[in-house]
């Protein structure tokens, strides 16, 4: 939250996701607000709705996801086109999935977040410029894109070395390796798990979602996401057992991420205890995971 300074102006929030959010503000206030005519969409209003409005009525439930897309293919082209107030508008309506995100990297983080704030929303910026508006789930690609941003510049921080003034001192310990779902990152990267088996694994085991919703929200029967979930989860606990056999520092997070998953996490899973970390088939999509802002993507 800006404080005002001195001189009686309201001081720029530090962090910039912060900052976003009040220029995003700025584009709704006085007379005139930023708007987009809603007949150019599906489901909306028929009529000039403000940008602050727009981001509230697709983020019901309601909403279907294709007029997500929709609106992206408005705004990131103008965006692309004219900067300024279209690339904060598309930073504006991203804010509800991007503040949640970057909170969650950053939960056990010590130091000052900004930096790795600042990252997650220099890589949505940066994914504005080179995300394929012909393809549909452009919300996902957009937030995949921030995380993995985000989560390189994490894990930089807690690789870093720690500053100490001259002398001998006792050492705080290092720090764990993150959130559970940085783990989930790092399986990703490695193979072992597809984006959408990560998402399913996060949004149903880590966050608040039930594994019934996040089915029908992507239109997938629930026996088939529950036995790919299963699947996802024996190979990343196998995975994740033999880095903790074949690495003294084992990822302190990696029981977390599977600390109330199913009960068979032993390391021979399916006869195939070993090698656990190749390329793996899409078990649900061949497309990233189709979630969305908060619900509607």
């Amino acid at each position: 939250m800006a404080h005002p300074s001195a001189s009686g102006h309201a001081e720029w929030p530090a962090n910039p996701l912060d900052a976003a959010r009040e220029a995003f503000g700025w584009l709704t206030a006085g007379d005139h607000p930023v708007a987009l005519d809603g007949r150019e969409f599906d489901h909306l209003p028929k009529r000039e709705i403000p940008v602050d409005e727009l981001r509230d009525l697709l983020l019901q439930r309601s909403c279907p996801r294709r007029v997500w897309d929709q609106v992206w293919r408005h705004v990131i082209p103008r965006a692309r086109e004219e900067g300024g107030t279209w690339t904060i508008v598309a930073v504006g309506l991203a804010l509800p999935m991007l503040t949640p995100m970057a909170s969650r990297l950053t939960n056990r983080y010590a130091d000052d977040p900004t930096d790795i704030h600042a990252e997650v929303l220099r890589g949505f910026l940066d994914a504005l410029h080179t995300v394929d508006l012909a393809q549909g789930r452009i919300t996902i690609r957009l937030r995949w894109a921030a995380y993995r941003a985000g989560h390189r510049a994490l894990n930089a921080a807690l690789d870093g070395p720690t500053p100490k003034a001259p002398g001998f001192w006792s050492a705080e310990p290092k720090p764990p390796a993150g959130h559970p779902d940085l783990v989930l990152a790092r399986a990703v990267e490695a193979g072992v798990l597809t984006q959408t088996e990560a998402d399913v694994i996060s949004a149903t085991r880590i966050g608040d979602t039930s594994l019934p919703d996040w089915a029908t929200d992507r239109k997938i029967e629930f026996w088939a996401a529950y036995k790919a979930r299963k699947r996802a989860e024996h190979r990343l606990a196998a995975w994740l057992a033999e880095a903790a056999d074949d690495s003294r520092e084992a990822d302190p997070t990696g029981h977390a991420a599977t600390s109330e998953t199913s009960s068979g996490t032993g390391t021979d899973v399916g006869g195939q205890s070993r090698n656990v970390a190749k390329k793996v088939p899409e078990r649900l999509s061949k497309q990233p995971p189709k979630s969305g802002l908060q619900g509607c993507g």
